[in-house]
């Protein structure tokens, strides 16, 4: 990922300096290395707001002036703009403010009197940093919101899966992670062993309900065992001497990270 010269140059770059000398030589030092954005402030009172109408890229900031100092600039800044990114160079002729423009959250400083060369170099670098900076969060924002989209997409797809499966079926039915139904549609918790008059306390059904003992725990076994079925035969014969047959079929559910979050299944009468 790289910048663009042009789009170096038209970064937005703010001077906030009390001596009306030194901000006329950083405006014709960044004018003439070709910035086209640069904007001066003698009244650092003034920066948070500015900064907040339209952010800068840059921001070159005296620590030594009256009324509000750099640091109290700095503190503002990052209270009032909500810019996670504070893109401060500090200039200073104290040597022991350095450090602590530094943990203020400055990102670099240059020391009076100014080499040009050294400014020059240091906001080409703090600029680009900047911008690449700005890029990522563009990026990472337009994959957020992808991400998004795409979820709910999943989400849509999956209400019709289920609104037609239920449609399509004579019983639909969920588990969670740990073995508890948490959606039921036709007979299935009898055909497993589990009363339906009883989901919440998952009570076994009696022996004699007419399923086929066999077929049931081969059933069982499989949703324990997490695989995947397919058209799995289940027999029951009713009290009126009538013989039933269905076929259920199920796949277990995973999220993202691959846990296993539970079990869905649907199934048809075929004889009866």
């Amino acid at each position: 990922m790289t910048i663009a010269a042009q789009d170096l140059f038209n970064a937005r770059i703010l001077i906030v300096d009390d001596q009306a000398v030194n901000v006329l030589l950083l405006e014709d030092m960044l004018a003439a290395a070709g910035y086209t954005q640069v904007f001066s402030t003698q009244d650092p009172t003034t920066v948070c707001a500015m900064h907040r109408r339209q952010p800068f890229d840059l921001i070159l900031l005296d620590l030594q002036m009256p009324v509000m100092d750099g640091f109290q600039v700095m503190e503002s800044l990052k209270a009032n703009t909500g810019d996670d990114y504070l893109p401060v160079l500090v200039i200073t002729a104290q040597p022991g403010h350095k450090l602590r423009a530094l943990q203020a959250g400055a990102k670099d400083f240059v020391s009076k009197p100014f080499d040009l060369v050294e400014v020059q170099t240091r906001i080409h670098n703090l600029v680009e940093v900047r911008l690449l900076y700005k890029r990522l969060a563009q990026h990472n924002k337009l994959l957020e919101a992808e991400v998004l989209e795409r979820t709910a997409e999943l989400r849509e797809s999956e209400a019709r899966y289920r609104s037609l499966t239920e449609l399509a079926t004579d019983w639909y039915w969920e588990q969670d992670h740990q073995g508890h139904f948490t959606k039921v549609s036709g007979p299935v918790l009898e055909m497993l062993g589990i009363r339906v008059d009883a989901l919440a306390e998952d009570a076994v059904a009696p022996a004699d309900d007419g399923w086929d003992g066999e077929q049931r725990q081969a059933l069982q076994a499989r949703i324990t065992a997490r695989t995947p079925f397919l058209d799995v035969r289940l027999n029951r014969q009713c009290s009126n001497g009538v013989l039933k047959e269905y076929r259920v079929s199920g796949t277990p559910m995973f999220d993202n990270a691959c846990n296993f979050v539970g079990y869905r299944g649907f199934g048809v009468e075929i004889l009866g």
